[in-house]
């Protein structure tokens, strides 16, 4: 028991050892948030009743967003920093104080009044639900405004877990959150049907809270209740976090506009969205958001101590691991699309159409996954240097952008019939109803690439940020990425006709040969191409004691590249 608490609160550093840890417990979580996923389609498929769960997440995920994400840990780690280095701890522990009896006032006060005029809030913002279903909306939003409070305070006292590189403790409360949501599924709905999730869900958000206790009790910086308010540092921090404040909550209000758009559509569209963006999310949470959480504090670091040719280098290392994971992941998830939702989902009440809707909407989503691990980091990399405005400024034109462009979409996928019949016959929907669902994707996706592009242009001409490197990676990663999915595509058609697509060894069988053989061809390709990524990623890989007990040191000399 004490090996395994010294583990959860051990000190890690180093950029990759930091991502490769946080996208080991990334996978954890994630296989949890697949068997979630699984649960909910096995039990109600592409329904009502999981559109109204769904559903009943957004308003309260904005309220986080908006409320928790001002006072969030990218921006107070550097205001902490520059407290803890001129040797003020008490300062420091003054501040984040002041930032925790804030935000409890705050969220209460506002969480009470959306509580209050829930019945109109959702009226508006849900118009497609029938009367009887926006009741018990109603019912469920409100339980779940407890779940921003709860993750909120977990997110500020964070803080002193990411100051003391305490990457695993951070990383293992998602996979709490998700265990809680998969006890309210199996043990609290049967009784108390979709109100057992939600209990579940709340269940999830206390042990992410309560997972860091004990380094709190030993930490000088842990946050208190108080009123002894720091006035003047709380005004800096407003200033600098209500433009990513309002930043992420416009990329939550796309989320929730196409929510209420998909409320409208065909019955489960909103379940099929939500799967879909669920799935893609799996990859970039492993690599995206396991890299840029990583990179962040040395980002910090780096930029106060004015050692900037440092911190243009962490943000084109990290950029290129991004590349060159990513870029693989996209060409065999598209390739292999229905069998990872087969595999993942396909069960009980969802059926075969649900599967190939959600599949398309995957294969839509996944083209932008690049963009939108570039977008997590970039837009870190401003904070780190205490530019919150032009991510801002970028992010809002795209949320318009995005509006626009669904629209436009929506419309032309219904008025012009020859347009619709293409992308149907692409993503092979032919014949399902709802595929109007699509053009939401399509249109995440679209713009996505356009802010991420530009985000990254401007960030390489502020900091003067070299495109060579990148460049290249992109172009081993692109071709090995390219292969690899043509080789998975070849095994894939082989196998088709002597397995049994109908049984889930079958789709499992599939997919998983085909995924291998896919894998092993990017390896290879990146191999045969002297990838710096992969002699960095064994590098780090061969430091493990593990690994040098497992295989020893002249095994590994021989391995390396």
């Amino acid at each position: 028991m004490k090996a395994i608490l010294r583990a959860l609160y051990s000190e890690i550093r180093g950029l990759h050892q930091s991502a490769y840890i946080l996208a080991f417990f990334s996978v954890a979580s994630q296989l949890l948030a697949l068997v979630r996923d699984r649960l909910f389609a096995e039990q109600f498929g592409a329904g009502t009743d999981l559109d109204l769960y769904y559903a009943a997440f957004k308003v309260p995920d904005l309220l986080f967003v908006l409320f928790a994400s001002v006072l969030s840990v990218y921006v107070l780690i550097p205001f902490v920093v520059e407290r803890i280095e001129a040797d003020k701890k008490e300062a420091a522990q003054k501040l984040l104080s002041s930032v925790l009896t804030v935000f409890v006032g705050v969220y209460v006060l506002v969480a009470s009044v959306v509580a209050i005029w829930a019945h109109p809030i959702v009226s508006f913002v849900f118009p497609g639900f029938s009367s009887e279903d926006k009741e018990v909306l109603v019912l469920l939003m409100r339980v779940l405004l407890v779940q921003p409070f709860l993750l909120g305070i977990s997110g500020m006292f964070s803080v002193v877990t990411q100051m003391g590189q305490r990457f695993v403790l951070y990383a293992i409360s998602p996979l709490l959150y998700n265990g809680g949501i998969i006890f309210g599924v199996l043990a609290l709905y049967p009784t108390y049907g979709l109100l057992g999730i939600v209990y579940g869900v709340i269940i999830g958000a206390v042990l992410h809270l309560l997972i860091q206790a004990p380094l709190l009790w030993m930490s000088p910086i842990t946050p208190r209740l108080t009123l002894d308010i720091d006035v003047r540092a709380l005004g800096a921090i407003l200033k600098t976090s209500t433009p990513r404040a309002l930043t992420l909550s416009l990329n939550q209000l796309v989320l929730l506009g196409f929510v209420g758009l998909a409320s409208g559509m065909v019955a489960g569209s909103v379940s099929v969205f939500q799967f879909a963006f669920n799935l893609q999310s799996v990859a970039l949470t492993i690599v995206g958001v396991s890299y840029s959480v990583a990179a962040f504090p040395v980002l910090v670091t780096l930029f106060s101590k004015g050692e900037y040719k440092e911190f243009v280098l962490r943000v084109e290392t990290t950029l290129r691991h991004l590349v060159f994971w990513i870029v693989p992941i996209i060409a065999l998830l598209v390739v292999l699309r229905a069998q990872f939702v087969r595999v993942v989902l396909g069960s009980g009440q969802f059926d075969w159409d649900d599967t190939r809707l959600t599949a398309a909407a995957l294969a839509l989503f996944s083209f932008s996954l690049l963009a939108q691990a570039v977008n997590l980091l970039i837009v870190r990399a401003f904070y780190a240097g205490g530019n919150t405005r032009t991510p801002f400024v970028v992010t809002f034109v795209s949320v318009c952008a995005t509006f626009s462009v669904a629209a436009l979409l929506s419309v032309l996928f219904v008025a012009w019939p020859p347009f619709a019949q293409l992308i149907e016959s692409l993503l092979r929907v032919e014949g399902i109803p709802g595929t109007s669902i699509l053009m939401l994707p399509l249109a995440y996706s679209l713009v996505h690439c356009v802010h991420a592009g530009y985000l990254l242009y401007v960030f390489m001409r502020t900091y003067e940020m070299p495109w060579r490197v990148l460049a290249m990676t992109f172009g081993r990663a692109l071709v090995a990425g390219v292969g690899g999915g043509c080789v998975a595509y070849i095994i894939l058609n082989m196998l088709v006709p002597g397995v049994q697509a109908d049984t889930f060894i079958g789709v499992f069988l599939q997919g998983g040969l085909a995924g291998i053989g896919g894998f092993t061809a990017v390896v290879g390709l990146l191999y045969l191409m002297r990838s710096p990524e992969l002699k960095e990623l064994w590098c780090t890989f061969r430091k493990w004691p593990l690994v040098t007990r497992i295989l020893g040191p002249d095994s590994i000399d021989t391995l390396a590249l």
